[in-house]
């Protein structure tokens, strides 16, 4: 299957702070908020949820097709990507800018408090799909993304009849209900996680049953609690996979996507796919950074395997090397 991945191409410091967000937070001065935490650790990445999930889905042996715009600043991380497999040929480079920024800090209790430089990004409305895609895709993934660039691709598949997954997430926030119910018009599957969920019923209107009757597939990630995939006839729970050792959650959606859509791209039923993203995610949460989990593909069946049963579908992964 070939897929194109949208999304914001960006480098991320991670910090680490060793107390609680809330004990600085005070109800009663939010109007008046001043706060500075102090952090123990700090470290740069590879980041960006484009390459995010094109990382992993390269690992899961697809070639994905990474489509945005990077600054000056891409060479290194270029190749590091185009080494795992994914194709940045739809990648445009913006050589007077630096690529996008993201900067997140993460209390003991896992809670995140983040802000983003746009950078490069906001050069992304002016690349298109069939400006940066060599034929037509099978899917294409409108992940967070410089907001006219995501609706400019919402309506580009539809026009085109390529099937998408609407992946709003982040930039639920900043654009308003009338940009988000229009971009998950006829998408194949909108998904964000149960909080982003909540805000985008409350700014849209929109109940459960008003967005699948606009798109085909709901999911709804509930971190610790797994996800939820609601399809036009049933509701399938998916289950985390269990670790003894959590290091940051940085990244963990980003990854399920990815193996979401390496089940979509082998055919796999909503039950296996769901499972394979569950999985990425988790290797995605014992790392440190968004791109620093490795794993071949005969340790990730083995692993599937130890807590789920594939009923043979991941056969495919060692016998083709799909």
């Amino acid at each position: 299957m070939k897929i194109a991945i949208t999304g914001s191409i960006a480098f991320d410091y991670i910090m680490t702070y060793p107390g609680e967000f809330k004990e600085m937070l005070l109800a009663e001065s939010l109007e008046h908020i001043s706060v500075s935490f102090l952090v123990d650790v700090m470290t740069r990445h590879y980041g960006g949820v484009g390459p995010n999930i094109a990382y992993t889905l390269a690992l899961l042996g697809e070639q994905p097709i990474l489509v945005g715009t990077a600054g000056q600043d891409f060479g290194e991380y270029r190749a590091c990507l185009e080494e795992v497999g994914v194709d940045t040929s739809g990648t445009r480079i913006c050589d007077d800018l630096f690529t996008a920024s993201f900067f997140v800090s993460t209390d003991c209790r896992n809670n995140q408090i983040a802000s983003f430089y746009t950078g490069a990004m906001a050069r992304a409305c002016d690349l298109s799909l069939k400006e940066a895609v060599d034929g037509t895709p099978d899917m294409v993934v409108i992940s967070p993304n410089d907001p006219i660039a995501m609706r400019n691709y919402a309506a580009e598949c539809r026009s085109l009849h390529i099937p998408y997954l609407y992946d709003p997430s982040q930039q639920v926030a900043r654009v308003g209900g009338e940009e988000l119910a229009d971009g998950l018009e006829g998408a194949y599957i909108l998904i964000v996680n149960e909080y982003e969920y909540a805000a985008l019923c409350k700014k849209t209107g929109l109940a459960q049953a008003d967005i699948l009757s606009r798109a085909k597939n709901l999911i709804v990630t509930r971190g610790e609690n797994g996800c939820d995939i609601y399809t036009q006839d049933r509701t399938i729970h998916i289950p985390v996979v269990p670790t003894d050792h959590i290091a940051d959650p940085t990244g963990v959606g980003d990854a399920f996507r990815a193996g979401l859509l390496k089940g979509l791209a082998a055919g796999w039923p909503w039950e296996i796919s769901g499972r394979v993203g569950a999985l990425a995610a988790t290797y995605v949460l014992e790392q440190r950074g968004t791109q620093n989990h490795s794993f071949t593909r005969q340790e990730f069946v083995q692993r599937f395997r130890r807590h789920f049963d594939d009923k043979g579908c991941l056969d495919a992964m060692l016998e083709n090397g799909i």
